[in-house]
Parts: C-alpha cells; sequence; structure tokens
C-alpha cells in the first residue's frame, strides 16, 4: 500500500467507457449512501480508454467529496487504451485497500442500497457475494426488452451446462469480495471481456471458496455497453477459453 493510501472499509470499484452522461448520478449515489452510514470508503472509478469526458466528470465531482473528507475518497485510474471490462475491474481491485471490495456497473442497475444485504452475507462469514437476478425474491423493476431477454437467457444456459450449474446469474454486475479474496482471484484473471465474472467465480469454486448468490432489485438500462449482436459472440469464445482453467 502506498504512504498516502489509508486503509478503508469498503471499496467500490466502478468501471467506465464513455459513461459522461451517466457516471455522474451514480457516483453521487454511491458517495451519498456510504457517508450517510459509519463506514469509511473510497470510489475507484477505472476510466478504460474514453473518448467523451468520462475522466474529466469524475475530475469535477471529486473536490464535492473528497476535500477534507475524513470518511471518503475519490480515485480515477485511467487505461490509455480500451482493454474491456474484465481488465477494468482488475485494475481498480488489485489497488484498492478496502477489508470489503464491490464492484458495481456505471450505470447503477442494482440500486447501491442492495449493499446491505451484502454486508451482512460478508459480515457471516462469505467471502463472495454476487447479486442475483434470476432468483425467485430477485425484483425486476425496468425489465429488458422481450427480444433483449431472449437472446440473454442463452448465455446463462451455456454457463450452466458448461462451467457452474450451481449459479442462476453470473453477470449481474454487482459484487462484493473479501480484499484477500478478490485480490487473490482478479490476480489471476485473465479475461478481458465481459465474461470475466465467469472466470472470477470458476476460480472460486476450484479454490475451495464460499460464495453465495444473493436476490438483488435490478433496473434495465436502455444506453447497455452490451452489443445485442456481437457481445454475445465474444463472451461465448471467452467461455471457451475459460473451460480449459478446469484442466
Amino acid at each position: 500500500m502506498m504512504a498516502n493510501q489509508r486503509q478503508v472499509d469498503v471499496s467500490i470499484i466502478i468501471p467506465a467507457y464513455n459513461e459522461e452522461k451517466r457516471l455522474g448520478p451514480t457516483l453521487i449515489a454511491v458517495a451519498d449512501y456510504f457517508l450517510s452510514s459509519s463506514k469509511t470508503f473510497e470510489i475507484i472509478v477505472v476510466d478504460d480508454g474514453s473518448t467523451d469526458g468520462t475522466a474529466q466528470l469524475v475530475e469535477k465531482i471529486k473536490p464535492a467529496y473528497s476535500a477534507g473528507s475524513e470518511r471518503g475518497i475519490f480515485r480515477l485510474v485511467r487505461h490509455e487504451t480500451n482493454q474491456g471490462k474484465g481488465k477494468a475491474v482488475r485494475t481498480g481491485v488489485l489497488l484498492a485497500t478496502g477489508r470489503w471490495i464491490l464492484f458495481t456497473d456505471a450505470d447503477l442497475s442494482t440500486p447501491i442500497t442492495e449493499f446491505d444485504k451484502m454486508e451482512q452475507a460478508l459480515r457471516n462469514g462469505d467471502e463472495v457475494v454476487i447479486g442475483s437476478r434470476a432468483l425467485p425474491e430477485s425484483r425486476i423493476m425496468v425489465a429488458q426488452p422481450w427480444f433483449r431477454r431472449q437472446i440473454g437467457r442463452i448465455f446463462p444456459l451455456l454457463v450452466r451446462c458448461l462451467l457452474l450449474p450451481d449459479f442462476h446469474d453470473t453477470q449481474c454486475g454487482f459484487k462484493a469480495f473479501k480484499k484477500e479474496t478478490a485480490q487473490r482471484l482478479f490476480q489471476q484473471l485473465q479475461t478481458s471481456g465481459f465474461a470475466f465474472d465467469v472466470e472470477i467465480l470458476l476460480r472460486a469454486k476450484k479454490a475451495g471458496i464460499n460464495v453465495r448468490e444473493i436476490p438483488v432489485i435490478w433496473y434495465n438500462s436502455r444506453e447497455s455497453k452490451v452489443s445485442l449482436w456481437r457481445s454475445p459472440w465474444q463472451m461465448l469464445a471467452e467461455v471457451i477459453r475459460i473451460r480449459k482453467i478446469r484442466r
């Protein structure tokens, strides 16, 4: 840990690629949530080679929360080129100082208040806690369009059949870890794209790490970065590569 960094209770990792339009409300909501608690925290935004004003937006918001604050820290990390969501989350996790690490998507499709459930699970001894949109108790407040839902069902089915039969939803962008567990898993991560969650969960399973899947509230974002036609094929190729980890 660098000398000018102090350990906090929670590190929140937010990967961002051209998120100038959506990131501002997310940063404010996350910061306000943790400021209303007694926990110290840091928000690490990993700008994954954005070509818009994502970095400038973060720099604009930082002073309002960081200046003179004893509990909240904003950090901006930049990739010079776009390297993929998996690489962006990995960068943030390996820089984190919190004893708990949460990563969430830039659109905050799962409200930050759902961390309450995760915190309880982490306190109870779970090392990895993943949000799920597919459990009976999950609440989908704004659903995806019909055609995107149909295509979106194929990938989880393949993951269950090929790799992880015990998980209902590997791709919800809301996951929390104990620090040592997160950094151990992400240090080994090889998948740079959207399927990185699958590799992390597979590595956790192989290592005998306890993973708890919990129901969350979820809102679909109309500005999803997942391409309906290109991303599923890229993710399938990544899953095929991830299968080699089993050997």
